[in-house]
């Protein structure tokens, strides 16, 4: 089921783009098709990116948690030192020839493999502070300072979320957790109102009729998107938001479904990504070791919250965040990351079914032969106890 619901999502994803980004395409490129052909590209690497991980064994990822960690922090620094291709006032991709890659696509999953490795290997001492609990918070919060150099806040948003979710499925101390949170939040706080273009955004969201023109004109027209998609939307490629909502095909898309399939498609849509992560908790409970589970929590916890996040912020709950909407979204950083990690779950999920040996296979255990006991003489003897009243014969 968890397979059949990803491949639906990235086929569902592959028309939505093209929905979303016909009228773009062809406008910048002159090629309606441009940003189809691409993702049908990327939808196509991304399954077999899924089949290849569904193939490993999970264990084997443990060997690679180091490697991958400092890679993605490599990468990340690249990004902030000049090196890193800049789109929308952040340096957040590194590109390669045509690829372009979101290094902080990678730092989520990164984060993932590395606390699995370590609360399980830490299961012991998790509720110990200096051992189960402050080391992973700072190796958190390098990524996270990172991602806020670049600047993208959502992302260092999600991976403090990951965090923190990890360290309570372990088992870590609930008021560390709390008391690290009010204080985190306290700095988020502070970041935004102090950082200008963060809290102008803020102020934007806040009162949106009055920026409408402004920095709110984005998530106003997400917001009319969805309305005037009422119950059942205007229709596949009937909208017309898509000639009004900037990076329609990206962070926003799920606008453009609430507008073409309405408020059914959404609620569908809803319905796929609770599928997903239910179907992935169930996989966590039923691993069989400690690694495989928090592996399996994490990478539940990261589609969950940024489909939510995702959703929240094209229907104005939240302020505006660059984050993608998981296997529909245009961009191959986030869906080539997002297959992988479906096939670690599916991969985890793969012990528990191993079919019991049919019956012709099992060995058939043949009892010895019982000793030859004597034949009963003719006559018939009695024994008599007589302190106990019994006749045995």
């Amino acid at each position: 089921m968890l397979a059949a619901v990803i491949i639906a999502l990235i086929g569902f994803g592959v028309v939505m783009v093209y929905s979303a980004s016909a009228v773009e395409a062809t406008t910048r490129f002159g090629d309606g098709q441009y940003y189809l052909k691409r993702q049908a590209v990327y939808a196509l690497l991304a399954l077999i990116a899924m089949w290849i991980a569904s193939r490993i064994d999970y264990r084997r990822l443990k060997a690679l948690t180091y490697p991958v960690l400092f890679t993605v922090a490599g990468m990340l620094v690249l990004t902030i030192s000049g090196y890193g291709h800049r789109a929308g006032n952040a340096d957040r991709w590194l590109t390669v020839g045509p690829v372009h890659i979101q290094p902080a696509e990678l730092a989520k999953l990164a984060i993932v493999m590395w606390l699995a490795y370590s609360l399980s290997k830490k299961a012991d001492q998790i509720k110990s502070f200096a051992v189960g609990f402050l080391p992973h918070l700072f190796v958190c919060g390098i990524f996270m300072l990172l991602c806020l150099k670049q600047p993208d806040f959502g992302s260092s948003v999600v991976l403090l979320f990951l965090t923190f979710t990890m360290l309570f499925v372990a088992g870590a101390r609930v008021p560390y957790i709390a008391a690290f949170t009010m204080l985190l939040g306290l700095g988020a706080a502070a970041a935004i109102r102090f950082s200008n273009y963060r809290y102008a955004r803020y102020v934007s969201w806040v009162d949106m009729e009055s920026h409408r023109d402004g920095l709110a004109y984005q998530p106003f027209q997400s917001v009319m998107s969805f309305g005037s998609g009422e119950t059942w939307g205007l229709g596949l490629g009937r909208g017309l938001q898509v000639l009004y909502l900037p990076e329609a095909h990206t962070d926003f898309i799920s606008a453009i479904i609430g507008e073409e399939l309405g408020f059914v498609g959404i609620l569908v849509l809803c319905a796929a990504y609770l599928t997903v992560v239910a179907r992935g908790v169930k996989v966590a409970l039923e691993a069989a070791d400690d690694y495989g589970s928090f592996l399996a929590f994490g990478i539940s916890t990261l589609f969950g919250v940024q489909a939510l996040t995702n959703l929240c912020v094209a229907m104005a709950i939240l302020p505006t965040k660059g984050l993608t909407l998981p296997f529909v979204s245009y961009g191959g950083s986030s869906l080539l990351v997002n297959a992988a990690a479906i096939g670690v779950l599916c991969g985890i999920s793969r012990p528990r079914r191993k079919k019991a040996p049919p019956p012709s296979a099992k060995k058939l255990e043949v009892a010895p032969p019982a000793p030859k006991q004597p034949a009963p003489s003719a006559s018939a003897v009695v024994l008599t106890k007589a302190d106990e009243g019994e006749v045995g014969w």
